[in-house]
């Protein structure tokens, strides 16, 4: 439909005295946003709610370059289904997860776990290994409904709806990943209705959204949604009750067994060609050692699976295990961080202790 034809339209339907009720009739018929058209009739308003479109032809070239600005942003059409990852083993809620998805009913999933134990990296890989598209939101306190959902941008100088991850996951009937959930604001209650897999209303163009078939909401967090006790996790919120309650399951994934451990470290040390086999079971059995001294409160710390892939890449650009073990677990207070790697020591008789390196050919 060209935009001669909508001011045609409206004349051929209404007269030239047209009423608010008329045009939100039309908008309804024609599927367009009613706060845009008023906007590009705002020249022909006479009165509150009544509009005369009885003009002359310099003013019908203006409305006709007025609707020429899109109302709504089209949709990105990039594919979003993630790239399968060779090193990936599948272990704790993966199958579960990934059996949601596949059978493509509205079911949303909450994950909850301690940090770096592959809880975000499963679902992704669950969504590449069968081909569904992923929108990966990352939940923050600031996080609100305009970031969800989506609100007036900006564009080549004139005010465009941009729909949010939200709406363009339902859209187009993905899989919407609301990573660190628990760090949310009780801003995150807009996503009510759309956890009911009812779809949403967008109050500030009058349209509703309903989803398409197969999108459905899995939600990782560090915590459960009651916060963060032992503080470890600062930040983390309280969660409303009503809001966790449209979560029908819990995942509670833990860190993966040795077995499957090494696995991964063997395989993320072939992908970056620096496999030592014997250096890969001396990282698992000592990360292993410190997460059972940190259940029986003997640490305040832990080793996650993610840190010994960082301490696998250090190895593969340093080249010096001492090195990568220790630049890896710097971020630890020095008392902690001496503990490791005193303990290190005790499982590797190989191992040296890092010293203090001084680069000679720097100058003075």
């Amino acid at each position: 439909m060209t935009n001669d034809q909508i001011f045609t339209d409206l004349k051929s339907m209404y007269g030239t005295e047209i009423t608010s009720g008329d045009i939100r009739g039309y908008c309804a018929m024609k599927n367009l946003s009613y706060p845009t058209v008023t906007k590009r009739l705002e020249q022909f308003k006479t009165t509150r709610g009544r509009w005369n479109l009885e003009v002359t032809e310099e003013a019908v070239n203006s409305i006709e370059r007025s609707f020429s600005s899109p109302a709504v942003e089209p949709s990105f059409e990039q594919n979003l289904i993630p790239q399968k990852d060779d090193t990936f083993v599948r272990f704790g809620s993966y199958n579960d997860i990934k059996k949601i998805i596949q059978s493509r009913l509205f079911y949303p999933a909450f994950i909850t776990g301690l940090s770096g134990n592959g809880k975000t990296f499963s679902v992704e890989q669950a969504c590449a290994q069968l081909g569904r598209e992923l929108v990966r939101v990352n939940i923050t306190i600031e996080t609100d409904e305009d970031d969800l959902i989506g609100g007036f941008r900006l564009v080549n100088g004139e005010t465009v709806w941009h729909n949010g991850p939200v709406i363009e996951a339902m859209e187009r009937g993905a899989i919407l990943l609301l990573d660190e959930i628990d760090l949310a604001s009780n801003k995150i209650l807009c996503l009510q209705s759309v956890l009911e897999g009812k779809g949403v209303f967008l109050k500030k163009i009058g349209k509703y959204v309903r989803p398409a078939a197969g999108f459905n909401v899995v939600a990782t967090a560090n915590t459960k949604g009651k916060g963060s006790d032992d503080g470890r996790f600062i930040g983390t919120n309280v969660l409303n009750e009503a809001f966790l309650e449209r979560f029908p399951v819990t995942f509670e994934q833990e860190y993966p067994a040795t077995s499957v451990e090494m696995k991964i470290v063997n395989n993320v040390a072939k992908e970056l060609d620096c496999h030592d086999e014997d250096f890969c079971k001396r990282l698992v059995d000592w990360a292993d050692t410190i997460r059972k001294t940190f259940y029986d409160g003997g640490v305040e710390e832990i080793i996650s699976t993610r840190r010994l892939v960082h301490i696998i890449r250090a190895y593969a650009i340093f080249g010096d295990k001492a090195k990568a073990i220790q630049t890896c677990i710097n971020r630890f207070d020095s008392e902690t961080k001496q503990s490791f790697l005193e303990l290190y020591d005790k499982v590797d008789a190989d191992f040296q202790m890092p010293t203090e390196q001084v680069d000679d050919s720097a100058p003075f």
